[in-house]
């Protein structure tokens, strides 16, 4: 479908079109002292308001439905070295079975196939980890390695990293992880592991704060994507059309899907907490499939077939986060919505805050 413009009128848009100047001092590196006291930044009326977190509940009608993604994050960042004493560190990004895990592998100089890592083991552990490298994943041309993650007392690999690895915070936070990460990168509804990056959308939601939007007649459910490392790599061709899109596990389970059923029937509105939500649910709306891979790529001229209202952070300019809001609540909308965050000093990324958004017809 043709990108269009506010007005109508045909619009390709390019890289470039999704750039912008960010002072450094406003990335957040840790994050507010509570999840829900965070800013939030209202763009669904004509003027930009500034509120707080917590303030959500008032802006929703009885009968609207959350979706949020209850994904966890795995201590996936592990650090090592080769034979030779060289350091290595992996980034698991998903478990295959049998103890084979696909990975980034950061090194100077790679590995040869079967040549054993020794991984380090967390602190005050005399466990022997290793990961054995037995090729490219998905194949010979793949971005990630496949291993096999081991230990003498025979842990699976969710073990094995629950017990020694790291945070995987994203490359923008400078800080390494910590207790306080371990809890705050962390939403307090994730339940299934798989994830190598936060819902970021969702980690203002306390308990509280999901409570109060029930008792106004708010529900939520859930769907799960399993956010890839791919959504920290910046675009790099500035002919959108030739940028291929990183892929993502998701499902939406059949509660979920009655319950927005039945939301729409009611005439309430889908509100989608974060961009994962987003990419979950119209890729289900697309293919009709309810669980699967996607490599879904949401730009300008994408036409929403479920989503009404998104909840999402800030994002890093020309990432593929910055194209999908702009399409859901308009190129112009969103860079002005950016200019009066920057001008009022909103902390931005993972550990910033949020925004509140209307889909527009015309992006």
């Amino acid at each position: 479908m043709q990108p269009s413009s506010l007005d109508g009128a045909p619009r390709a848009y390019t890289l470039s079109d999704f750039d912008f100047l960010l002072p450094p001092e406003l990335i957040a590196q840790h994050p507010a002292a509570q999840r829900s006291a965070s800013r939030l930044l209202d763009g669904t009326g004509p003027a930009p308001v500034d509120r707080t977190f917590s303030d959500l509940p008032a802006q929703f009608r009885s009968g609207d439905l959350l979706v949020l993604n209850d994904t966890r994050v795995m201590k996936a960042r592990l650090f090592g070295e080769k034979p030779t004493g060289g350091k290595v560190e992996l980034l698991i990004e998903r478990v295959l079975g049998g103890n084979q895990v696909a990975a980034h592998m950061r090194v100077s100089k790679k590995p040869e196939v079967g040549t054993t890592l020794a991984l380090q083991a967390a602190s005050g552990s005399d466990d022997t980890v290793r990961a054995t490298l037995l090729g490219r994943w998905p194949d010979a041309e793949g971005g990630m390695f496949r291993f096999v993650l081991s230990n003498d007392a025979g842990d699976d690999p969710y073990t094995l990293m629950e017990r020694h690895g790291h945070v995987p915070l994203p490359p923008y936070i400078e800080h390494a992880d910590s207790a306080q990460d371990a809890e705050r990168y962390q939403t307090v509804f994730a339940r299934h592991t798989g994830a190598v990056a936060a819902p970021t959308a969702a980690l203002h939601f306390d308990q509280a704060l999901l409570q109060s939007l029930a008792q106004r007649g708010i529900p939520h459910v859930f769907v799960t994507l399993h956010v890839g490392a791919g959504t920290f790599q910046p675009v790099k061709t500035e002919n959108l059309a030739e940028h291929h899109m990183h892929s993502e596990w998701y499902q939406v389970p059949q509660a979920t899907q009655e319950a927005i059923a039945a939301c729409k029937a009611r005439g309430g509105r889908i509100v989608a907490v974060g961009t994962t939500t987003v990419r979950t649910l119209e890729s289900w709306a697309a293919s009709g499939k309810t669980s699967g891979d996607t490599e879904i790529f949401i730009t300008p001229g994408f036409r929403f077939r479920l989503i009404d209202l998104l909840i999402t952070n800030f994002h890093l300019p020309k990432s593929t986060l910055m194209m999908l809001v702009s399409a859901f609540a308009g190129y112009e909308p969103i860079r002005a919505l950016y200019r009066h965050a920057i001008d009022r000093r909103y902390r931005f990324f993972s550990y910033g805050d949020a925004m509140l958004l209307a889909r527009r017809n015309h992006t």
